[in-house]
């Protein structure tokens, strides 16, 4: 079955402004991040559902390990396939219109810091994992050598300065202990979290390097949270 987003004759609300200003992607590493959770955490098969599935570019870094794909957003992404399963929401304050432990891995990729409840959010992500299923969320990452002096500095975390991409897109800063007790809260088990191992290099327009040691918080844009449905 196909879900698509009906024509509109409406004005785009503040929420569907906000994920066009996204271009409904993230960065490699990003993904790459999620792909490796998922290979050394869920045996393979089932279903994957992508809240804030952006074009869908998730899907082919993953799809050798589901058998069915459904995407989620505010908006259908020109790039989405025509093919996607897709189901049109304001996750800010919808809830989807799929049945409680649906999937076997719900996924929300650089979504929690483009909405005003993240802890709604989460549980509802929760809601639609199945027992024993994987919950992953990623986000930018504050701890970063380049976001901690970008606070020093102006006083404001470097993904969330007023800049294209930038704020009003990104409304919610969330650090690593947060992600891990929004988790608790929900009840998820066996709570890891995990680092692109990608980050810019503060006054630069280059990337640390890995060959040479730098990875993990301090050095990673992007952070993940993963935990396990009970």
């Amino acid at each position: 079955m196909i879900l698509s987003l009906n024509n509109r004759q409406t004005a785009p609300t503040d929420v569907e402004i906000r994920a066009r200003q996204s271009h409904g992607s993230s960065s490699d590493p990003v993904y790459q991040m999620v792909a490796k959770t998922i290979a050394q955490r869920h045996p393979g098969g089932g279903v994957l559902i992508d809240v804030g599935c952006g074009n869908g570019n998730l899907w082919s870094f993953v799809s050798d390990r589901f058998h069915r794909y459904i995407g989620v957003d505010a908006v259908r992404y020109d790039g989405l396939s025509p093919e996607t399963e897709f189901i049109p929401l304001d996750v800010d304050t919808g809830k989807t219109p799929l049945p409680d432990g649906f999937a076997d891995v719900v996924c929300g990729v650089e979504v929690i810091e483009h909405l005003e409840n993240p802890r709604a959010f989460m549980r509802e992500l929760v809601r639609l994992t199945k027992p024993g299923g994987l919950v992953i969320v990623t986000t930018p990452n504050q701890l970063t050598l380049l976001s901690k002096l970008t606070f020093v500095f102006k006083n404001q975390f470097n993904a969330f300065q007023e800049a294209p991409g930038l704020y009003p897109a990104h409304i919610t800063a969330l650090l690593e202990i947060d992600l891990i007790r929004i988790a608790t809260e929900c009840k998820l088990t066996d709570i890891q979290i995990h680092y692109s191992n990608c980050g810019r290099m503060p006054f630069t327009p280059w990337h640390w390097s890995k060959k040479l040691g730098f990875h993990g918080r301090a050095f990673s844009d992007n952070i993940l949270c993963v935990g396990m449905k009970p």
